[in-house]
């Protein structure tokens, strides 16, 4: 039998779109782990279905009225479907692959008809491939396959997997994850707006949404990468998703290993990094960087099969990891450290099936990073190494996973599913023999080149602050969700709570040390205040502020210096809930409409374990999306979807917004360096907290918060509207092309403010007492949706609190609201695996525009989760409105592998993208003034007093090839296999991404590019 006659059932049609319906029932089209089967069977061809699985999943459904059949929320894996009549097999379909959140069409033709059935000779039909189109998903998603993952030359992550999706771009190297790696941007939004999950509990990283905890390479099963549109029964990113769903053990077993290396010798030269002087040429080298290089070994194995046939199996999979290497700094800090990172992963899963309508999940896993390094002196002159000079802070970091879920199919028509689990972190940090010799220096090459014959002085110390003993996290996530099917109705609901506790979390001056570092910097104009200052207007005295460098001997050119403090220490937690419902409605045979409605519920707690920030009213986020199967036989579907998606803060704000941290700097002219970089010559600046005395420009000074002053009184939680429309059409019987617009507006955010000298303004204008509170107890920083008119607590000194309303124009003085919006139109040609090769090519044009980024800031890598400079005062976001740094206007993306014999197989991964908006930041308006806050370096939208919207230049173009080559020999049956891959095959080293800040000799140097060229090897074996 042909598969082409199901394909050719024209009267059909409406059974088949019936049968989609149904298959709607319990598939969680979000960050799912199971796949559903349908299908349509010709009149009294058959009876009942059954579908099993290889690992023992057994299901039998019966075929209705209109000979349509379904079964959802099924475990991904290998099928055999068979059509039964009278309790006898007549036609059969083996090797049916599920492909996760979507419906695979298993139907069966009029060639299973009663005399087959009479006969018993029914018939078995291999499946080759999955449906080219699935007409029953509404979102943004892209599913990469573990047959996929061993062609494809990558990189060996999930974000690396991830950027294969239209509109994922890579962060900027500023950001690392939970374990040293690299993160990516969806649609425009920042990093830490995304959610991971791990068979489908959430491993985003606990501490501040960096990344998430992710499986070995070789366990992964299937990645989905979703960039919108998903259900109701998902939430907390506005970002994107990366769901990871493991392998199981099946009735067979299976057993193997791999070994892979890339050699530090045939890695090329990174580029060197150079200053940029003042009139656009090349000036001194910043960092030489020909000899930082790595190799990189990695070794895993795996087992799976049955511990009791049909009933019980485990897969178990291990990862070893190293990468030895040597890395130079930069010449304000020259040391060589010769370092290795240990990257240990494990995944195991027993999968029970305790009866045909009962499974049991149990997974285990874990991803850990340690890293250890040793630092040698480092000679710019003569580009030698020389003595040892001290131990690098060593790391731990990464965190255990365990979970359990529980599956029953109480009918046909009524499932329901329990998920549990538990995910234990380790953030550990220390360095042997640290010594306290020395401070730390910043920005030593802001030093006053007269004081240092224009070459930066430094010192041995190379640690500035660590993180606190003893920090580690605790995650909990408990989902209930049940699916009833009612006629042509699938209504899902269920719950999603997690808890996220952050212990003994922060960061501090080294115990053993001096407790300060020395920051240098240059004002540039000896006359303009360092902080505020009259130039910045009427009431300037009420506002913080630093005089002018040549107020004090050597300040004549502007150089200055501060002792800077650091420290913040808290246990906090963050407690979300959900309730969620969804109706699936095969409205008619062609079109299908999904109804949702979930309502999130946050509370962030401080280290008191009291509330400062709960978000329990009702938010509800609508999901509404349709398909349309446009001839009825899955050639052509139109597509769309609208949504609402909230996003809680993660733990880490706590540390500012609701600890107790110290933040100060105490500001003074020198005259000259010692040695070993240290400031001599002390001259104390005046402030407005008077000569010498640690000055915060957001008052923080070590005090404790008090809950109920950290935030404005009508908070709402952050959320984004999203919009998407598209379709999918088959070209011909090998190939597939489609295009998809997407609208995102942030219509929500929260950040800090800074501004207390504008609220103790508002409350002299209110008439308030100032004898009756104190102005040094008002937080320096305020959690506040940035645009809004809010209202603030301010404590009083007798007890109780006065209510102070600020107008975000008229008492604050902004000129802009919060703004972000994305649009993007992508369109795509795919062929899909036909046995001899597979492709896809995608073009992206798109659009990420406003003035906020998000929860950070790439431009000036600013990690504080909605702590960012943004919207501190009304200076810093005056020009702010421009193209957002994760805006990338052209992507294009193509990937695929050709099997050329049958043991030679090539593959190739190819990136273009236009470059990344440019900043320039510097200090205010024409007379270059450093008004409000007047924080250090300057960080307005001026470049040399005219304004600079973001995006008004840009980074050059990046161009990447990534090729790789399998030989899999026919004399070892094909289990035993070699390969190789070449990464950027033509060596592009594009400078990403420049540095911002015009105040600093830094300005427009690189700070990162385009890894250079790598060759990998490996050999694996499969039993």
């Amino acid at each position: 039998m042909s598969m082409n006659k199901s394909r050719g059932m024209q009267p059909r049609r409406t059974a088949l779109a019936f049968a989609i319906g149904l298959s709607m029932a319990g598939v969680a089209f979000g960050q799912a782990t199971t796949g559903g089967i349908n299908g349509v069977v010709a009149a009294g061809s058959g009876d009942s279905v059954v579908i099993k699985s290889s690992s023992g999943v057994s299901r039998t459904v019966a075929v209705d009225a209109n000979g349509a059949y379904s079964a959802s929320q099924l475990p991904l894996g290998t099928y055999t479907v068979s059509l039964q009549r009278n309790g006898q097999v007549v036609d059969s379909r083996s090797n049916v692959t599920l492909r996760v959140g979507s419906s695979t069409d298993v139907s069966f033709g009029a060639s299973a008809n009663a005399e087959n059935a009479q006969n018993l000779s029914g018939l078995t039909v291999t499946a080759n491939a999955l449906p080219s189109i699935d007409v029953t998903g509404v979102d943004s998603r892209t599913v990469i396959t573990s047959e996929q993952l061993a062609k494809l030359p990558l990189a060996r992550s999930a974000e690396a997997i991830a950027l294969l999706a239209p509109g994922v771009v890579a962060g900027s190297t500023y950001f690392t994850n939970a374990t040293g790696g690299s993160v990516v941007s969806f649609g425009g939004a920042s990093v830490t707006e995304n959610a991971y999950y791990l068979n489908g509990f959430n491993t985003t990283d606990p501490l501040s949404n960096f990344g998430g905890i992710t499986l070995p390479y070789g366990a992964i099963d299937q990645q989905e990468i979703l960039s919108g549109g998903y259900g109701a029964a998902y939430g907390r990113s506005d970002g994107g998703v990366i769901s990871q769903v493991g392998k199981r053990g099946t009735n067979e077993w299976h057993f193997g290993g791999q070994v892979q290396w890339t050699p530090k010798d045939l890695k090329s030269d990174p580029k060197d990094y150079y200053y940029v002087n003042k009139d656009g040429s090349r000036g001194k080298i910043r960092q030489y960087r020909s000899d930082n290089k790595s190799s990189t070994t990695t070794v895993d194995a795996y087992v799976g099969g049955p511990l009791i046939k049909d009933k019980l199996f485990v897969f178990a999979a291990v990862e070893a990891e190293r990468q030895p290497g040597r890395s130079t700094g930069s010449n304000v800090a020259p040391y060589v450290t010769h370092y290795r990172y240990d990257n240990p992963k494990w995944y195991g899963k027993l999968d029970w099936n305790i009866t045909d309508s009962n499974i049991l999940e149990v997974t285990g896993a874990s991803s850990k990073s340690s890293y250890e390094g040793s630092l040698y002196s480092y000679n710019y002159a003569t580009k030698t190494e020389g003595a040892f000079n001290s131990y690098d802070t060593q790391t731990k970091n990464g965190a255990d996973v365990y979970t359990a879920k529980f599956t029953s199919y109480i009918t046909d028509d009524l499932t329901a599913s329990v998920l549990y689990g538990k995910m234990k972190g380790t953030w550990y940090s220390n360095t042997p023999g640290y010594d306290p010799t020395y401070p730390y220096l910043f920005s030593a090459q802001d030093q006053n080149p007269a004081l240092n014959g224009g070459n930066p002085i430094t010192n041995s110390q190379t640690v500035a602050t660590e993180n606190l003993p003893g920090h580690r996290s605790v995650s909990t996530n408990l989902r209930v969700d049940l699916s009833y099917r009612l006629g042509d109705h699938t209504i899902t609901a269920g719950i999603d709570n997690q808890d996220v506790k952050n212990i003994d979390a922060g960061t501090k001056f080294p115990d053993a040390g001096l407790g300060y570092a020395w920051e240098y910097n240059n004002q540039g104009d000896p006359d303009t205040y360092v902080a505020g200052g009259p130039e910045t207007g009427a009431g300037w005295e009420n506002r913080p502020w630093v005089k002018n460098t040549g107020s004090q001997p050597g300040g004549e050119t502007g150089y200055y210096v501060a002792r800077y403090r650091y420290h913040d220490n808290a246990s906090v937690r963050v407690s979300q809930r959900a309730q969620y419902i969804e109706d699936s409605w095969q409205v008619t045979d062609r079109w299908l409409v999904k109804l949702g409605l979930r309502n999130d519920q946050f509370t962030n707690y401080n280290a008191g374990g009291k509330p400062y920030l709960r978000l329990t009213s009702p938010q509800w986020a609508p999901r509404v999306g349709f398909s349309w199967d446009v001839n009825g036989d899955s050639s052509f579907k139109i597509y769309g979807n609208a949504g609402r998606y909230y996003l809680a803060l993660p733990t880490s704000v706590a540390l500012r917004a609701a600890g107790s941290s110290l933040y100060t700097r105490e500001f003074y002219t020198y005259e000259g360096i010692d040695s070993n970089g240290i400031p001599t010559g002390l001259h104390p600046i005046d402030a407005s907290v008077g000569a010498g005395n640690p000055f915060s420009a957001n008052g923080e000074y070590g005090q404790p918060r008090d809950p109920k002053v950290g935030s404005a009184h009508n908070l709402k939680s952050e959320y984004q509207d999203e919009y998407i429309l598209g379709f999918d059409k088959k070209l011909g019987d090998a190939w597939v092309y489609g295009a998809k617009a997407t609208y995102r507006n942030l219509r929500n955010a929260i950040d800090d403010i800074g501004d207390s000298p504008s609220i103790i303004a508002k409350m002299n204008k209110m008439g308030i007492d100032p004898a009756t509170y104190d102005p040094g107890l008002i937080p320096g920083s305020f959690l506040i949706n940035p645009g809004k008119n809010t209202v603030f607590s301010i404590a009083k000194i007798g007890g109780g609190y006065y209510d102070v309303p600020m107008d975000w124009r008229k008492d604050f003085g902004f000129n802009t609201t919060m703004k972000r919006k994305y649009y993007g139109l992508d369109l795509f040609l795919e062929h899909p695996f036909d046995g001899k090769w597979f492709g896809k090519v995608d073009y992206l044009f798109s659009r990420s525009y406003g003035n906020s980024e998000g929860q950070v800031r790439t431009d000036i890598g600013q990690t504080d989760v909605s702590a960012t400079v943004d919207w501190d005062y009304a200076q810093v976001m005056d020009y702010a409105n421009g193209y957002l740094s994760n805006d990338r206007r052209h992507q294009l993306k193509a990937y695929g592998s050709y099997q050329i014999t049958p043991e030679w197989m090539l593959s190739g991964n190819m990136s273009i993208a236009s470059g990344a908006p440019i900043t320039c930041l510097g200090l205010y308006g024409p007379d270059q003034t450093n008004p409000g806050l007047a924080y250090t370096g300057g960080y307005y939208h001026f470049c040399s007093g005219k304004p600079f919207q973001p995006g008004t230049k840009r980074n050059p173009w990046t161009y990447r090839l990534d090729l790789s080559a399998e030989y899999r020999p026919e004399w070892a049956g094909k289990k035993l296999a070699f390969n190789v891959m070449v990464y950027n095959v033509f060596d592009k080293q594009t400078t990403t991404q420049i540095y911002a800040l015009q105040s600093s000799s830094s300005f427009r140097r690189p700070i990162s590019s385009q890894t250079p060229r790598y060759f990998r090897f490996g050999v694996s074996y499969d039993f």
